[in-house]
């Protein structure tokens, strides 16, 4: 049990901790150089299983600025699951969170260590190199060999020439992970609650969220919890639809960017109060709980303990299983760190 919750919190933590990396891009909202006023501010929150082949400009600025999204699955579980993604969250237990993750793999396709350019996979280009900084400065599109220099025309600054050459910016596979907790293991019935995980993937040539691989059995509980940055270190609200301003007793400091820091009481995003996309852009942490039971009951044992996952209470179970709660909180080091002034 206590192996089980440790591993199930570390799968987490690895993957929560890189959320936001976008390989030396920052969306212009978070880029405190940025003169005027940016134009990638998220308009919404977006679709985590949308079609990836067809994405638009304004989808592709919501996927990128939104880095992390979670949807909660109440006690009496609704039809379809979720208002997206409704066929992955496949039988998930009640009264748990559903947590999407996104960023770029840290190391570049075909580079030592890192796996080669997969034919269908989505990835992300970034513009470096060049006097004039396209919009948007990166590219974004599922790979085909035919594609470099049409789909992914970004570039990069050659390390062999000379200044200005540039050459073909290298690829980084774009990552999306769903994370639920489901009520059985490997058989439907079985009655076993485990965490479970989709990634973004090609199957038979269609890139989508992949069917929900079983990772870690035994975990029933699972609430998630946003800490947001929305108000700077001058104490004016965080206002990213705006040019950055400075204030002029500390010019280092800007008055409508947030500081990197959580303000106020984590929120958790339910189905009373959906988290909104203002909300999302300004995670800079997350608060994760989770409840994991022993694998068998024990003889003449019963739970009469109740739980507390945040603001919500489970149980007590009143069954044999003993049971053991993980809470860990994790900075969004990629997109905290952007908001840091001296």
């Amino acid at each position: 049990m206590l192996e089980n919750g440790r591993f199930a919190m570390q799968i987490l933590e690895n993957d929560i901790q890189h959320a936001g990396y976008w390989g030396g891009y920052v969306p212009a909202f978070d880029d405190l150089t940025t003169v005027g006023a940016p134009s990638d501010v998220p308009t919404d929150v977006p679709d985590p299983c949308l079609d990836y082949s067809a994405l638009t400009t304004a989808e592709m600025a919501n996927l990128i600025g939104v880095a992390v999204q979670s949807y909660e699955i109440p006690a009496t579980v609704p039809s379809p699951t979720l208002s997206v993604c409704a066929s992955l969250v496949v039988s998930p237990k009640s009264n748990t969170d559903v947590l999407f993750v996104r960023h770029t793999e840290t190391c570049t396709a075909g580079s030592a260590d890192c796996m080669p350019l997969d034919q269908g996979n989505l990835y992300f280009q970034l513009e470096s190199c060049g006097d004039a900084v396209p919009s948007p400065a990166y590219a974004m599109s599922p790979y085909a060999s035919a594609t470099v220099g049409t789909d992914f025309p970004r570039q990069a600054r050659s390390a062999s020439a000379p200044s200005p050459a540039c050459t073909s910016a290298a690829l980084r596979k774009f990552d999306s992970s769903l994370y639920y907790i489901r009520n059985f293991a490997d058989t439907a019935g079985d009655g076993i609650p485990t965490l479970v995980r989709s990634q973004l993937g090609v199957s038979s040539g269609t890139l989508a969220h992949q069917v929900a691989q079983p990772l870690i059995e035994g975990v029933e509980g699972f609430r998630v919890e946003f800490g947001i940055d929305n108000v700077s270190r001058s104490g004016a609200p965080a206002m990213p639809a705006s040019a950055i301003a400075w204030a002029a007793s500390h010019p280092t400091e800007p008055t409508n960017r947030g500081d990197g820091v959580p303000d106020g009481s984590f929120i958790r995003c339910t189905t009373a109060l959906p988290c909104t996309a203002a909300q999302l852009m300004h995670v800079v942490a997350v608060k994760l709980y989770i409840l994991v039971r022993s694998e068998n009951a024990t003889p003449g044992y019963t739970d009469t303990k109740t739980y507390q996952l945040g603001s919500t209470t489970l149980g007590p179970f009143g069954d044999g299983f003993k049971r053991h709660l993980f809470s860990q909180t994790l900075r969004l080091t990629n997109v905290a760190a952007r908001r840091e002034t001296p």
